[in-house]
């Protein structure tokens, strides 16, 4: 019986020990610029998984997600990316990845590419309006960094 308890003891220690470790070990803070990147964007209209709000990103920006097909016009969308004073800095489009006619999510793709700059940005993704009417503007803005 006494085996059992110095076993019993043994484990015990181990347990307390790997607990007090994990609980030292630093916690993330984020991605460098004091910013912690969130869960991917979600909205009633758009879904982004990439990049996530305040990430920091290199200056070919990949933007996956899905959108419903109402935000696409001839299986499209516009995104932009707006400096930290609002100024566009980079244009691009985003494409259906499927069959884009419906009401339903679609997912998309797109890249776009910011030259020239590095810092705080805005990534929007526009709904595509063709008729240039404002009651059909939408858009979403998510928080990045540019490296």
């Amino acid at each position: 019986m006494d085996r059992k308890i110095v076993i019993a003891l043994a484990l015990l220690l181990v347990v307390v020990i790997a607990g007090g470790v994990l609980i030292a070990l630093p916690t993330p803070t984020g991605n460098g610029n004091g910013n912690i990147p969130s869960r991917p964007f979600t909205s009633e209209n758009i879904n982004v998984s990439s990049p996530l709000p305040n990430a920091s990103v290199a200056k070919t920006i990949i933007v996956r997600g899905e959108a419903r097909g109402t935000w696409y016009f001839e299986a499209s969308f516009p995104l932009e990316v707006l400096d930290k004073d609002g100024n566009s800095i980079a244009m691009s489009y985003a494409t259906a990845q499927g069959e884009w006619m419906t009401t339903e999510f679609v997912p998309f793709e797109g890249e776009i590419l910011v030259q020239n700059y590095s810092g705080p940005a805005t990534l929007v993704l526009h709904k595509d309006n063709p008729s240039g009417l404002p009651e059909h503007d939408d858009s979403v803005s998510l928080p990045i960094v540019i490296q």
